[in-house]
């Protein structure tokens, strides 16, 4: 499968990854890959793989902290746990 390569900004406490772009595509070279120069184009086989696979994710910067969506299910979680 090809992947996609993403830089963001890694959340170090949870270490969740916020993507901020896609920089580049990684061909898999496969031609049973929809997504890759190597598939045929006139290809109509279903069992052809459709998506990217797993993103290959650069840091550009990290932060000592939990991220935006863990920072707000702990505050519903406090607000849940003090009724």
């Amino acid at each position: 499968m090809c992947q996609q390569i993403a830089e963001g900004t890694r959340w170090l406490k949870c270490g969740h990854f916020q993507r901020h772009r896609v920089t580049a595509i990684m061909d898999c070279n496969s031609s049973r890959c929809e997504r890759s120069y190597a598939h045929p184009r006139h290809c109509r086989s279903p069992g052809c793989l459709k998506n990217f696979g797993q993103e290959i994710q650069r840091n550009i910067d990290q932060v000592d902290e939990y991220c935006f969506a863990c920072r707000a299910a702990q505050a519903r979680e406090a607000r849940s746990s003090g009724r």
